[in-house]
């Protein structure tokens, strides 16, 4: 590497560390303003709040890494346009492509990190951020959930008129089982409780009905088999963590954890598997947006404008808005299920890459 590239190099990682900084001291300051009361109420110590933004702080810089390394891109290669640097290299021979060397070095460099960081080390600091949100913060935190409806497996469906999350008790619970579409067993019970000890569920006063669907010529004729109790210990495949707050949940999954859990999703038949596979397929295009971002910077800023510098980083800016508008608009089409995940993530980096590749082959550098 020669002395030219370190001096890029440095530069980008510097700025970008810099502006890092600087976006993560203005959010703490308007997040700390909007949760003050809360925290007075709550009676926290300073140093829980510490504590909170110990892991909050990571979250956030996750979150902005890539318009951070792009807004960094166009700083620092406007300021070398408007030196005139950027003339001298190409006119002592360096191709163009040459001169983004350092910065496909930087951008791999931030890349490789911010994907280990979002896939295993913020998720794990995200449970105590979001455990501390839901008991401090009334982030959905009831205790007491009313009308549960879980499907266990493809053929099985859970429902429970009210769950307590503090006693893991709940009332007025219900299996049903189905086969070809028809009911073919149902267990009720007025009360389910969690057995700490044997790590089962008992069921208090219930019911199993077991129904036989026979089909004759002229008409259906069902018959059932009923039997019931007192107490009855149960393996339900489902565990008390299940009915627990699952507000911004995938937040505190690893990259492993996000895969298991989908699976789980999936073999279950259940509802909002769509929102932890954005969080899924975010991770990965995470780091090519880096990549695409960083290209776009360098062909945005590299030519030295009569309005100086101001100007490009004005652009830059502006780019930057129309990438969060593009992520926000296509995740929102992800979670309602209207595209599919895979696609819908993908397509913000796809988009501006294009532009990138046309920006590279038309616009005067």
């Amino acid at each position: 590497m020669k002395l030219l590239d370190r001096y890029i190099l440095r530069q980008l990682l510097t700025t970008f560390m810099f502006v890092v900084l600087i976006l993560l001291a203005v959010i703490t300051v308007i997040d700390l303003t909007e949760k003050t009361d809360k925290y007075s109420k709550a009676n926290l110590s300073a140093w829980q709040i510490i504590s909170y933004y110990g892991d909050f702080l990571p979250w956030i810089a996750g979150l902005v890494t890539p318009i951070t390394v792009f807004i960094a891109t166009v700083y620092i290669t406007a300021r070398l346009a408007g030196r005139t640097e950027i003339i001298a290299m190409l006119s002592s021979g360096m191709s163009f492509r040459r001169l983004m060397l350092p910065y496909f070095i930087g951008s791999l460099l931030i890349a490789s990190v911010s994907f280990w960081l979002n896939g295993w080390v913020i998720p794990n600091s995200n449970k105590t951020r979001l455990a501390f949100e839901i008991e401090y913060l009334n982030k959905s935190s009831n205790p007491n959930l009313r009308n549960i409806h879980l499907q266990v497996s493809p053929n099985t469906f859970i429902y429970m008129q009210n769950y307590n999350s503090v006693s893991d008790v709940g009332y007025q619970f219900s299996v049903e089982k189905f086969e070809d579409n028809k009911l073919v067993e149902k267990l009720t019970a007025n009360r389910i409780e969690w057995d700490t000890a044997k790590s089962k569920w008992t069921l208090r006063d219930w019911k199993i009905r077991k129904i036989d669907n026979v089909f004759e010529i002229k008409k259906d004729s069902i018959h059932e088999l009923v039997t019931s109790g007192q107490a009855l210990d149960t393996l339900l495949v489902i565990e008390p963590k299940e009915f627990k707050n699952d507000y911004r949940k995938y937040d505190g999954l690893t990259i492993k954890e996000l895969k298991e859990y989908i699976n789980t999703l999936r073999f279950r038949g259940s509802a909002g598997i769509e929102a932890y596979e954005v969080e899924l397929y975010t991770r990965y295009a995470s780091p090519f947006s880096i990549f695409i971002l960083t290209f776009m910077g360098v062909i945005v800023s590299s030519r030295k404008s009569r309005g100086g510098t101001g100007l490009q980083i004005a652009i830059g800016f502006a780019l930057s808005f129309i990438f969060i508008l593009f992520v926000i608009m296509f995740r929102s089409f992800a979670e309602s299920g209207a595209m599919p995940p895979a696609i819908s993530v993908w397509i913000p980096t796809i988009v501006f890459g294009v532009i990138s590749v046309f920006m590279y082959k038309y616009v005067p550098r």
